[in-house]
């Protein structure tokens, strides 16, 4: 669908000589005595490389619809992830590197949200956060939980990450899925 340049908004997704981008930031000018323009900062949604576009303020600009479909986390073989498909039971399989580093924390029938265009799948988005369970963790010092520091953690799917002194091994954790960052004791 066809939109005017000053139309655009930040997490649009826009089509620029077949190449999909990702709109990260619009500045709207107008220096001087000169026309108006639309200066837009996109990021290439396959390669994540940035670009800037300069745009008459009514010039058309291709944006594309991106269909957020919900997924059910199956399985991994190696660097291919497979989901189900809520609504048809359809699988898909995703390169592990579509999903990155949060990719650790997927769970058994864990429920994703994969973004789609004309059938291809450009991004896969997590729960904010999962509850996980500490395997290993080092002992509580007696009198260092007052400064309130952190110490290393293994989680029960591999990963390390740093919790405060007063976590134990045993103890499940609440864990953001897009940095791997301590959130809460699980309730």
């Amino acid at each position: 669908m066809k939109v005017q340049a000053n139309a655009l908004k930040a997490g649009n997704i826009i089509e620029i000589e077949t190449k999909l981008l990702t709109v990260i930031k619009v500045e709207h000018r107008t220096p001087g005595n000169l026309r108006a323009f639309v200066q837009v900062e996109a990021k290439d949604v396959s390669s994540g490389n940035k670009k800037d576009f300069r745009f008459a303020s009514t010039e058309a600009v291709e944006v594309v619809r991106i269909d957020a479909v919900p997924h059910q986390y199956l399985f991994a073989d190696g660097d291919h992830i497979t989901f189900m498909n809520n609504e048809n039971y359809e699988q898909i399989i995703v390169e592990r590197d579509l999903i990155g580093e949060p990719a650790q924390f997927l769970q058994d029938g864990m429920n994703v949200e994969i973004s789609m265009h004309e059938g291809k799948p450009l991004s896969v988005s997590l729960p904010e956060s999962v509850i996980m369970e500490i395997v290993e963790a080092e002992p509580v010092v007696k009198g260092q939980t007052a400064s309130g520091g952190f110490k290393p953690a293994k989680l029960s799917n591999g990963a390390r990450v740093m919790v405060p002194q007063y976590v134990t091994s045993g103890e499940k954790v609440v864990v953001k899925t897009e940095d791997g960052s301590f959130v809460e004791r699980a309730k």
